[in-house]
């Protein structure tokens, strides 16, 4: 069983050298070429050492005497060669560093942009610590055995040379070199057999590693505040110590095989020296070819070492190919139209859903999916504000995921302005439609890059404008560097009403006509919630107010709305004003009452709110 397995990775690694070189070939073919003249160079100095030996060094002895011409000779045709095999050396090493990094610059690339592409159901499926593994390690992983590939390809090439240079020199010699020649090719492989496993499992590890230090370093608020940091660090610390005991295996294997690799090499000198030396007493031979083939062998030590990198890197290589692959071959991306929404004049979108049904695919193919919405059907009307409210897991926020196209009906249609979303080219739904999601995410950048995105056509006084409607050109103002002021990762040194803000100010500078708020200003103050809803449906600036859909908890921010849509368990339960909705519906009047009293309760014990920089990095908001 493990033979065959190491057949199939050595099957499989061959094959993902054979894509590397089929997608750089010109760069690999100059690495190559340059392997290629180090190895017959090598070949050709070991012979012009055995004649300086045989014809200059031996005479030279014999006479007592050095002729200079000779000498002299022997001088520039040994610094020619090593001119040239620095030349080899040049264009074998620049063509594999380039062609290796080439390859994985392009891989991280294709990686990333696939995760762009991805619902985002594939993503909920696979830990983020695993994905920067994808990208990063596994990408170096898989082309981690360029950088010695065309030393291999060249080495190949120079043990052909050698063992034709034998025959021509002597039989008996040539047979010492086929000896010695394929004990080196199968301790290689036998190697690679022994490795192969250890590798896959070490590259397994450091994903789990990194995922785990990613959760931990994410989560590190709710770590310190439940007091898990000794767990935290136990946990990190065992699967750790697993990559650990894994890379001393792979170390504990190479420090078998590596004093195998060099010793034979040696043997073979020696055994060369023993039967060169029965030889040139029989006659058969010189010195200066005796002198030529031990020479030879012992160069040919370290080239064919680059055989043995190759086949160790393998098994590497292969797990992180596959690892890769997944990624890369992974479905479910969601292909945009070619449909364009561009009025001539700006004016606010009408979102619609027809009959929507949405669920999410099981783990395992046996298993039967998750219906999350069932025949939802509702109208945001242009310029119109429509409140969806609802308990927990009623399917509110998968309601705005569909409305801005982050995943797709199984089956019904969404439609702005009486097209379906599929069909609409990507920059044409993201200038329609803005999403501000319950969980604010801020860059670590400054405040206007934070808004601007490197968006076209949104300068200072958008970014201000933009501000001023999320009500957040107070604070704004008052931050030490105004718009360049650098927020910190995640916006550590905001509140978490004030990134929220700043997300809807993001959200507002690309003036978008559907605006669709996820529980978007639930850190915010009441007061400060209802003046940016009652600015958002009548602009300062006299422009048209967007359509807006927006997922509501407080009975101030319900009551703005034009309609109210209350859902339960995935459907549309009832739908119209919210006092008419408090006065039929018991569910929604008890569901209303209840956030209302919670609100209440937090508020009789806020007096302020303020936030506290740690020396860590984190955040609180306290209450005084």
């Amino acid at each position: 069983m493990a033979s065959g397995t190491s057949r199939d990775v050595l099957g499989r690694g061959l094959w993902v050298l054979g894509r590397a070189i089929r997608e750089q070939p010109r760069i690999f073919a100059v690495a190559v070429t340059g392997s290629v003249l180090f190895g017959l160079l090598v070949i050709a100095s070991a012979y012009v050492i055995g004649g300086v030996v045989g014809k200059v060094v031996v005479p030279a002895i014999a006479r007592g005497s050095v002729a200079g011409g000779a000498l002299a000779l022997a001088a520039t045709a040994l610094f020619g060669i090593s001119v040239l095999r620095v030349v080899g050396i040049f264009g074998r090493r620049l063509g594999a560093g380039y062609m290796q990094y080439r390859l994985q610059a392009a891989y991280r690339r294709r990686v990333t942009r696939r995760y762009l592409d991805l619902p985002l159901a594939w993503h909920h499926r696979n830990a983020t610590g695993t994905l920067l593994s994808n990208a990063n390690s596994d990408v170096e992983a898989a082309w981690y055995p360029i950088a010695p590939l065309p030393f291999a390809v060249g080495t190949l090439v120079m043990l052909v040379g050698a063992v034709v240079s034998l025959f021509l020199t002597d039989w008996a010699l040539a047979l010492v070199g086929l000896a010695v020649f394929p004990a080196l090719f199968a301790l290689n492989v036998v190697y690679s057999r022994r490795m192969a496993p250890r590798q896959a499992r070490a590259q397994r590890l450091r994903a789990e590693v990194s995922g785990i230090a990613h959760e931990s370093f994410d989560g590190a608020l709710v770590v310190k505040t439940m007091g898990r940091e000794a767990q935290e660090t136990a946990r990190f610390a065992a699967r750790a110590g697993e990559l650990r005991d894994a890379l001393i295996a792979v170390g504990r294997l190479r420090g078998v095989f590596d004093p195998m690799l060099e010793t034979l090499p040696s043997l073979g000198t020696l055994a060369v020296l023993v039967v060169g030396a029965v030889r040139l007493r029989q006659g058969a031979i010189s010195v200066t070819e005796l002198v030529s083939v031990a020479f030879l062998f012992t160069v040919l030590a370290f080239p064919v070492r680059a055989i043995g990198w190759v086949l160790a890197e393998l098994p590497r290589s292969v797990a992180g190919w596959d690892r890769v692959r997944r990624v890369l071959d992974a479905t479910g991306e969601m292909p945009y139209g070619e449909v364009t929404l561009d009025p001539a004049t700006p004016t606010p979108a009408t979102l619609a859903f027809h009959d929507v049904h949405f669920g999410y695919e099981p783990a395992e193919a046996h298993l039967p999916g998750t219906e999350v919405l069932g025949e939802v059907t509702f109208t945001v009307p242009a310029g119109k504000t429509v409140a969806l409210v609802g308990p927990t897991g009623a399917g509110k926020s998968t309601i705005t995921s569909l409305a801005v196209r982050l995943v797709d009906p199984r089956a019904g249609t969404v439609t702005l302005d009486g097209v379906d979303v599929r069909e609409l080219t990507a920059a044409s739904l993201a200038s329609t439609v803005a999403l501000v999601a319950q969980v604010p995410f801020v860059f670590d950048d400054t405040v206007r890059a934070n808004i601007t995105l490197d968006r076209p056509g949104i300068g200072d006084e958008e970014v201000w404008a933009a501000l001023r409607l999320a009500e957040a050109d107070g604070f704004v103002a008052a931050l030490p560097d105004g718009l360049d002021t650098m927020v910190g990762e995640r916006g550590t040194s905001l509140s978490g009403g004030q990134r929220q803000r700043l997300t809807l100010a993001r959200a507002l500078a690309g003036r978008p006509r559907l605006l669709v708020l996820d529980d978007a200003t639930s850190a915010v103050d009441p007061r400060v919630e209802a003046a940016i809803l009652a600015g958002l449906r009548t602009p300062a600036d006299g422009g048209a107010p967007a359509s807006i859909l927006v997922v509501a908890y407080r009975r101030a921010t319900i009551a703005l709305a034009d309609e109210v849509i209350y859902v339960e368990h995935g459907r549309v339960v009832a739908r119209g004003t919210h006092s008419e909705l408090l006065a039929t519906v018991p569910g929604y009047a008890d569901l209303v009452t209840a956030y209302e009293q919670a609100e209440q309760e937090r508020e009789q014990h806020r007096t302020y709110d303020e936030v506290i920089p740690l020396t860590s990095g984190l955040e609180v908001e306290v209450d005084r």
